[in-house]
């Protein structure tokens, strides 16, 4: 069946229309003056794309694709050049030329360079077998466990990332050090990230609820005792001496001398169930007991014994038992209020009239609470509870619950507040962290910078290093690297603006911050949004990082799921990819590492690649085994 193809005359029209708005829209932006010089072809190059972006050419793709010539789905890097390209083809099928009026900012070959170079500039140099880095972020246990930060270099880290919202300069600097000192080792550079914790809103203080052990024996499905629970009753003076694996309650030295295996000690527990232990082992600082029901031990609690003469002991449970964290429990529909001071939470109470009071909570930074207002969203723990502000004043705002688990839902304290339909207008850079960059700038190649919303907190973070580095003037060549972490609507929305104002630096990536961007601007939307920021960051030949839970089952729990093994391979396409500490991350690295060597063969940004495949030859090698 014979097709009609489109009229060739129109559509290279049409591409001119096209080009000269996006040329127009360039020359008109201005503003670039500020613009470092490695980054000026580049500025030049987003600008353009935003212009192309502005535009739907959904129709023409479709037409230029009939006619076998490049649809321009691949067009960030470099926008004229391509749209030159194609013009050029365009003309040369109805044998006509066409020269351009001016040359492209940069051309093909060009782009591929500026965005090479500026990806090694601020996360370093390619690593052999693969394009994408590896970020990991280091615990506080790579501060004294130096096999771990080598183990890590050895399986595939290029960049090692410290969380100045944790723990001290200390620890900071013991870390810089064991890395410093196994990339030596190995001969592997690594640099070092370290990331301004920035005005993170959390909640404030829950005070710890009273002291308990829980224990219980191990049942089958149908509720049979298969193993009684074991604990030890130890000498509340020789705490030194507790087995490490089992619970341990503390009780009077010399009752426990006259305790003796098969002893049966009766007790009422916290919630004044009769509970009992029969003593199955003894030493001199403890005695192993065993029970098989559920028990609860707080202090206080008095516990009795029998001897063969029939002679009665007693002792009560001492001190120390733990604290169990603190928490709030909610449920929808319930209100909470969170005050406007960094105060103890208390739980929700009904009066003796019946009247139910809200549970109170205290926040880190009150001043974000200023700039709320009443039927905004807000968003508690990571996005697992939800809720609308329903009052605001002085001293509080209240909200209803919206979303929270059908049995309530535990709120603790530290735990993430987001406001993304509010107007926070508070700046980036907190006093502690100005007080943090005096050590990260002496110590840091890259410094990454949290809660970037607008221009003016680029400009903040510039001018506060200058401060730091004694710089006077626009020379900003010595300059350490600056991470823009986009976690939030309004920094989604602002980014390019961001990147052109970042420019003034040399060296300049961006982190796509999934975690709290999920939450400002709905799940929904991620895959959408995360889209987005990879392809302005490579109109800006800049680097990429994908961050935020790539493989956190398997740093956590040993094991990923299959969807975070199909995440971090989507991650491929940035050009580094994070990983969160946890006790497997070793095990995280060096899987990370291995599924981007894999995919690099078959992906590289937004272009699919096209190796051999193994199933192709198969197919072919049993067809010649049929005949």
């Amino acid at each position: 069946m014979k097709t009609t193809k489109p009229d060739l005359d129109k559509l290279t029209k049409k591409l001119l229309e096209i080009r000269n708005y996006v040329l127009e829209k360039e020359k008109s932006y201005g503003g670039l003056d500020s613009v470092h010089p490695d980054h000026l072809v580049s500025a030049q190059n987003l600008i353009q794309y935003m212009a192309f972006r502005t535009l739907d050419v959904r129709e023409i793709q479709i037409m230029l694709t009939e006619w076998g010539l490049s649809s321009l789905s691949k067009i960030e890097k470099r926008v004229q050049a391509s749209l030159d390209s194609v013009l050029e083809v365009g003309h040369l099928l109805m044998n006509n030329e066409w020269t351009p009026d001016r040359e492209p900012p940069v051309d093909f070959v060009g782009s591929r360079n500026l965005l090479d170079h500026n990806t090694e500039s601020v996360i370093g140099p390619v690593p052999e077998g693969r394009r994408a880095r590896i970020m990991v972020t280091l615990p506080t246990e790579a501060a004294t466990e130096y096999e771990l930060v080598e183990d890590l270099l050895k399986h595939g880290m290029n960049c090692a990332r410290i969380n100045c919202a944790h723990d001290s300069k200390e620890v900071w600097s013991r870390i810089i050090d064991n890395v410093r000192k196994a990339s030596n080792t190995l001969g592997k550079p690594c640099k070092i990230f370290m990331d301004i914790a920035g005005p993170k809103l959390r909640t404030g203080r829950i005070p710890p609820s009273p002291m308990v052990i829980k224990v219980r024996p191990v049942r089958s499905a149908t509720g049979v005792v298969q193993n009684a629970a074991e604990i030890i009753l130890y000498n509340k003076d020789r705490p030194e001496v507790i087995p490490e694996d089992l619970p341990a309650v503390p009780v009077d030295g010399h009752w426990l001398q006259e305790c003796e295996p098969g002893n049966v000690i009766r007790f009422k527990d916290a919630r004044k169930s009769n509970r009992r232990m029969i003593v199955v082992d003894k030493n001199e600082h403890y005695i192993k007991v065993e029970a098989t029901k559920t028990i609860y031990f707080i202090p206080g609690l008095k516990l009795t014994f029998s001897n063969k003469k029939e002679q009665k002991f007693v002792t009560e449970i001492g001190d120390p038992l733990p604290n169990v964290e603190g928490f709030i429990q909610v449920f929808i529909d319930d209100e909470l209020i969170i005050k406007r001071a960094n105060v103890d939470a208390s739980p929700g109470y009904t009066d003796e009239n019946g009247i139910k009071h809200p549970a109170e909570i205290g926040c880190s930074l009150p001043p974000f609470l200023d700039h709320v207002k009443v039927g905004e969203a807000i968003w508690l723990d990571d996005g697992k509870i939800g809720g609308r502000i329903t009052q605001t004043d002085k001293e509080k705002i209240v909200i209803r619950i919206t979303q929270a688990k059908s049995n309530g839902s535990r709120l603790k304290s530290e735990k993430g507040i987001n406001l993304p339909e509010s107007d926070i207008k508070i700046g980036s850079l907190t006093e502690k962290d100005l007080k943090d960059l005096d050590f990260v700038v002496a110590h840091a190649d890259i410094i990454g910078h949290s809660f970037v919303n607008q221009v003016k907190d680029v400009e903040d973070m510039i001018t506060a290093i200058s401060n730091v580095k004694g710089i006077k003037g626009e020379d900003l060549s010595d300059f350490p690297g600056i991470v823009v972490k986009i976690e939030t609507q309004k920094g989604f929305n602002n980014l390019a603006d961001i990147i052109l104002a970042g420019m003034r630096v040399p060296d300049l990536g961006v982190m796509i911050a999934r975690g709290d961007l999920a939450i400002e601007c709905g799940f929904g939307r991620l895959a959408e949004l995360q889209e987005e920021i990879l392809w302005i960051c490579e109109a800006a030949h800049i680097p990429a990082i994908w961050a935020t839970q790539v493989l956190e089952g398997m740093a956590k729990a040993g094991l990923p799921t299959r969807a975070e093994v199909t995440d971090a391979a989507m991650g491929q396409r940035a050009e580094c990819i994070m990983l969160n500490k946890g006790e497997f991350i070793v095990n995280a690295t060096k899987s990370l590492d291995d599924i981007l060597r894999r995919m690099q063969d078959h992906q590289t940004k937004k272009r699919t690649l096209m190796r051999k495949l193994n199933m192709a030859i198969n197919f072919f090698e049993k067809a010649d085994i049929r005949q």
